[in-house]
């Protein structure tokens, strides 16, 4: 094989790699706490917390799509310093919609506890 070879088979590795980091889908709604169900609130909780763990995983894909970049040998420092801070943005981004999506969930829990305790 020739470098250029071994350089394209790495390269489309590390596409397949990123292909594979596919961000999760969050919750489709989150009930509303003042007229929601129990076991809507306990399906909503259940499904903020998978949201979660999917957002962990693909964190820990995103870390395991730049070693395996850096390990590559075809880039760099300024490169993978590059690919560090797009891999920081995005999980950044993904961790800051799980906080927002437990937040508004939190905020729905309290207003059914609330109405729980009126009845």
């Amino acid at each position: 094989m020739t470098r250029t070879t071994i350089a394209l088979i790495a390269l489309l590795a590390a596409g397949t790699a990123q292909a594979a980091c596919i961000y999760p889908r969050p919750p489709e709604r989150v009930p509303d706490g003042r007229t929601a169900s129990y076991e809507e609130m306990v399906a909503a909780q259940k499904a903020v917390k998978q949201f979660n763990d999917d957002v962990n995983s693909y964190n820990a894909c995103l870390d395991m799509e730049v070693t395996a970049l850096e390990k590559s040998g075809m880039y760099d420092d300024n490169r993978i310093s590059e690919f560090r801070a797009i891999q920081a943005k995005k999980n950044n981004a993904a961790v800051d919609e799980v906080q927002a999506i437990a937040d508004r969930f939190n905020e729905q829990l309290r207003i059914f506890k609330a109405r729980d305790k009126q009845n």
